[in-house]
């Protein structure tokens, strides 16, 4: 079987302006990086196109180590829409590159169903990671450097909420001690990385309406505190104007295309379950705007990403996906139903009925937001038909149709059928509601999520979470949505209960102010906002070839 490189190595991508031109977006608002890449300035949302721009989103069940191919799925489905001969375009965010170093390697999709140039996407791609990276650090540096010079604002050192950034995974940066070595190198005090994907530059970049709606959110960001316990907001540092230069051409989504030509939209890379987890909101708006229909992901399984895809992203932009594709795999369906992971690829219809239950609960989260799920199977070469057939008559069962997609060998013609239900589910679709009200109480917030979403019996809030509820209340940003970070790989905030967990508590450590973003972060469990190496990260198997491509970047 050829690899993801080599099948990519066979195709000829087309020239980034005949893309620009499929989709009918002017010269003047393309700006070329290359031959195969380019952005599409903000201005292009502005020009009449009378597309329909219906909008479809994929999302999964619980993550597992045998991954479930959600944006293969979403790349397969987008060439398929494209093979019945409908307007399409895909919304997908960035690669990060950290990941793509560590645990997970490439992010651009699998076999027949890839975003090209993979390799440039999944590093460095048009900068976007790196612009944010510096703006997140000038504001760390424009706070350092403010209480060296005098520290007009009395801001407290020990009150500082903005942390420095990188993509990359380096669990030694988590925790630090700044301004060692004298009194010129600054004043010593506690600190630390977080991963570019989990900044709060990258979530407002993400949710940003245009370039005056970012500023503002720039601007009222709450970075510290003052000895005194009043909230210091990036504004009163005078460097926000700065940060917007850093990001000018960030904000711009970027167009690429899928190895049939499918037009594609990659903007923006926040983690699902330590941010939003979704593309940026311009870059949807941008693949509605330009095609009939706009396929989008959201990170992780269901419970993290969507559930933000919903209460967070479609508030704020105004989005109602018409479809909702839950993607999984006979492999993760085994593991979650108490199958070892290295051996997954033996027929155990037992643990397979047993890896439905996490299945279900996806399918009952999609529908408290008053969506149908549509499952679709990613097929394996070495799946058995039996359990196939298991899968396929449980989703009869309990009335969720249910399609076999064979995309990654097959390229778009492998998810035709698939492609056939998303639109006839979307032609029946009702108007989606949120999950709560912004109005609640941020504690019941976040037991509706926990008890309805993650299937939890109750919250316990600790101390520190008591203390940071009650300041939520007294700054007046209790109306805001959360944005709970919690464990991708269950339904709990234990990564070791697999399945479909029950009789199980969420416990909520602390809150954070996302005063920029627009939503409050609410950490459970041992949840982490910089990932670690593993002890063989992806990055051992990279080889760079003479012709100037990557081996191994899959």
């Amino acid at each position: 079987m050829l690899s993801d490189t080599e099948i990519a190595r066979q195709i000829r991508p087309k020239p980034i302006g005949q893309i620009a031109d499929q989709l009918g977006i002017a010269k003047s608002d393309l700006w070329p990086y290359g031959r195969d890449m380019a952005k599409v300035d903000l201005n292009a949302l502005h020009r009449p196109t009378g597309k329909k721009g219906r909008l479809v989103l994929v999302s999964a069940t619980t993550p597992t180590a045998a991954g479930e191919g959600k944006t293969t799925t979403t790349i397969g489905l987008g060439q398929a829409f494209a093979r019945l001969g409908e307007s399409v375009c895909l919304a997908l965010r960035e690669p990060s590159l950290g990941p793509c170093l560590g645990m997970k390697g490439g992010a651009t999709g699998g076999g027949y169903s890839q975003l090209v140039p993979s390799d440039r996407i999944n590093l460095h791609f048009t900068g976007d990671f790196h612009a944010i990276t510096s703006a997140n650090n000038l504001l760390s540096a424009a706070i350092d450097n403010h209480i060296f010079q005098g520290n007009e604002l009395n801001i407290d050192p020990r009150r500082i909420l903005w942390r420095r950034v990188m993509d990359m995974n380096d669990r030694s940066l988590r925790h630090i001690v700044l301004g060692l070595g004298g009194k010129q190198q600054g004043i010593p005090r506690e600190g630390g990385f977080d991963i570019t994907a989990a900044s709060e530059v990258m979530a407002m970049l993400c949710l940003a309406a245009d370039m005056d709606d970012f500023c503002q959110r720039l601007e009222n960001t709450l970075v510290a505190f003052t000895y005194q316990g009043e909230p210091v907001f990036a504004k009163q540092l005078q460097i926000t104007g700065a940060m917007l230069a850093l990001l000018r051409d960030a904000i711009h989504p970027n167009l690429v295309q899928t190895l049939e030509g499918v037009p594609a939209f990659v903007h923006g890379g926040p983690f699902a379950n330590i941010a939003h987890g979704c593309n940026s909101l311009m870059a949807t708006q941008m693949a509605q705007h330009y095609a009939d229909w706009a396929i989008t992901e959201a990170g992780f399984g269901f419970d993290l990403g969507a559930e933000k895809f919903f209460d967070i992203k479609c508030r704020i932009g105004h989005l109602d996906p018409l479809a909702v594709v839950l993607v999984t795999t006979t492999r993760a369906l085994k593991l979650h139903g108490g199958r070892a992971v290295d051996s997954l690829g033996g027929k155990d219809v037992s643990a397979l009925r047993q890896g439905l239950d996490n299945l279900d609960k996806h399918i009952e989260n999609v529908r408290k937001f008053n969506k149908e799920p549509l499952v679709a199977l990613n097929h394996f070469s070495g799946d058995e038909t039996e359990e196939l057939d298991v899968i396929k008559n449980h989703c009869q069962k309990v009335k969720t149709p249910f399609v076999l997609c064979d995309h990654y060998a097959s390229g778009g013609d492998g998810a035709i059928e698939l492609a056939k239900q998303v639109i006839q589910v979307a032609g029946q679709s009702q108007p989606y509601s949120p999950l709560y009200s912004l109005e609640l109480p941020v504690e019941e917030k976040i037991k509706i999520v926990s008890r309805q979403i993650y299937g939890a019996d109750d919250v316990a809030f600790t101390r520190q979470a008591a203390k940071d509820l009650r300041q939520i209340q007294q700054l007046g940003f209790a109306n805001l949505p959360i944005c709970i970070a919690k464990a991708p790989g269950s339904l709990s905030d234990d990564p070791k209960l697999l399945g479909r967990p029950r009789h199980f508590d969420i416990t909520v450590r602390r809150l954070q102010i996302n005063s920029g973003a627009g939503f409050l972060v609410v950490f459970t469990g041992d949840i982490l906002r910089m990932p670690g190496l593993p002890k063989h990260p992806a990055a051992e198997r990279w080889r760079l070839q003479p012709d100037g491509s990557i081996d191994g970047l899959e």
